[in-house]
């Protein structure tokens, strides 16, 4: 199996307790391709980053989850990278996980590959659970897409894919649209089993239920969008 240049894209915001043990872990792992979209940081999260030597790009305002994985795919492309993989700032994803969803994408049975806690949902929470299980729900109807992890964040692409991804969203709804691009580009796709490193701190990085409904809001608003593509 031939390695592929892999660049590493990472959405923090307001992340200065974990963005250097995330950095080192992937270091430590092989993985030296680092963009870290500093998506507007009112604390040292960007400067902690430049300070380990990784590309850090910067929102002047907090865009969200969906404007920093747009400004990092759209970086990681320009770098030249063949697979692209995002991983979250919270500490939450193991760097070792990565070489599973690399493998699929080397050997040419997927474009896409999800990391889903949920093939092996040890430690995660009931309520996350029921809300992960929602989330696939409310995905598949909308888009015809069906995972066991729609909301995921440790994910990668090909550079063929993530070319061919309209990345329209700006905040967590992101997750879901980006089945729905894999979706509506009939691309390749398959999940791996990956363990979540559940913290007080990841998991106080959760959507509140408020912030749940106005994300069901803007996934219904980006399914009439699509219906004009």
């Amino acid at each position: 199996m031939t390695v592929k240049r892999v660049v590493v894209v990472i959405p923090a915001y307001n992340e200065e307790r974990t963005i250097v043990e995330v950095i080192r872990g992937l270091k430590q792992r092989g993985f030296t391709t680092l963009i870290v979209v500093d998506d507007g940081s009112s604390d040292r999260t960007g400067e902690l980053a430049s300070d380990e030597g990784v590309i850090r790009l910067r929102h002047l305002l907090n865009r969200g989850l969906g404007g920093a994985l747009g400004t990092g795919i759209s970086a990681a492309l320009r770098l030249g990278a063949e697979v692209i993989v995002t991983f979250d700032a919270d500490g939450q994803h193991d760097p070792n996980d990565i070489m599973r969803l690399l493998q699929p994408i080397e050997v040419g049975e997927a474009e896409v590959v999800i990391g889903s806690r949920m093939l092996d949902p040890r430690g995660m929470p009931y309520r996350r659970r029921v809300a992960n299980w929602i989330a696939n729900v409310v995905t598949y109807l909308l888009f015809g897409g069906w995972t066991t992890d729609s909301q995921s964040g440790l994910r990668a692409f090909s550079s063929g894919a993530a070319t061919r991804m309209q990345i329209m969203t700006t905040g967590m709804e992101v997750s879901s649209e980006i089945i729905a691009e894999t979706v509506r580009n009939r691309l390749k796709w398959e999940e791996v089993p990956v363990q979540a490193i559940y913290t007080d701190y990841s998991l106080s990085k959760g959507q509140s239920f408020t912030v749940g409904l106005q994300t069901l809001m803007k996934l219904i608003l980006a399914k009439v969008q699509r219906s004009m593509l």
